[in-house]
């Protein structure tokens, strides 16, 4: 299995028999979406979290004019703002699960808007976490704030944990826009789940700062996978 960075949250992950894009919403500098989009191996599949416009383009919709495979798999969110058709796509909501002969995929919480993915591949499992994080501002948020944003956090991270304590690969945001405790939520998520190998996303083009989490996982047994420009790989 192979994994490669695009930008922000968006990600490649390429199977023999299949290939996941999650959460595209804009490519990488040396293109690498729009370069590989006819050769990528096996059934093409496309993912998104939620409508928020750094996760989600309506220009994926296009796709299928050049890979007629293509299968779109979305948070129902994106169908309820009118951003694609009932017949475009799969929609899913916590709970939900949708499978074929290649991949498996579940939908976890999230604490902002639409899911998160469980996709189960090749024997492996990768969880792709959307707006799921540990969202607040210790310079903004009131102590009742922080510690709502917590508890809804911990929950969702428990109800992954009741499914499965073991994850190949975690793409999980690591943002430091949250200000000085902007790793907390990555900390408490690689602390509860063993985690094979941690990839940082969200982050932008933040990347030392994304990369600062590097210590804090290895300590906690995982590997990083440290992502110094867009267009990265990493091989299971």
């Amino acid at each position: 299995m192979k994994i490669t960075y695009i930008y922000h949250s968006g990600f490649i992950i390429e199977c023999e028999n299949a290939t996941i894009i999650a959460d595209y919403f804009r490519d990488s500098a040396d293109e690498v979406v729009h370069r590989s989009l006819s050769s990528f191996p096996g059934k093409l599949y496309v993912i998104s979290s939620h409508w928020h416009p750094d996760h989600f383009s309506k220009q994926i919709l296009q796709w299928k004019n050049i890979r007629p495979d293509i299968q779109y798999i979305f948070s129902k969110d994106i169908l309820k703002k009118k951003l694609a058709t009932q017949d475009e796509a799969y929609y899913m909501i916590k709970g939900d699960v949708w499978q074929d002969e290649n991949v498996r995929i579940q939908a976890f919480g999230s604490t902002d808007v639409g899911i998160s993915f469980l996709i189960e591949a090749e024997g492996k499992k990768v969880f792709h976490a959307g707006d799921l994080n540990n969202w607040h501002w210790d310079e903004e948020s009131t102590p009742e704030e922080i510690q709502e944003c917590e508890r809804h956090f911990l929950q969702e991270i428990k109800t992954l944990c009741n499914d499965t304590n073991t994850i190949e690969a975690a793409l999980f945001p690591v943002d430091c826009r949250l200000g000085k405790n902007y790793m907390r939520g990555p900390e408490q998520f690689v602390d509860m789940l063993h985690v094979g190998i941690f990839i940082p996303m969200h982050f932008g083009s933040k990347f030392d700062e994304a990369n600062a989490f590097k210590k804090y996982a290895e300590n906690a047994g995982c590997q990083f996978f440290e992502i110094t420009k867009t267009g990265d790989t990493v091989y299971l």
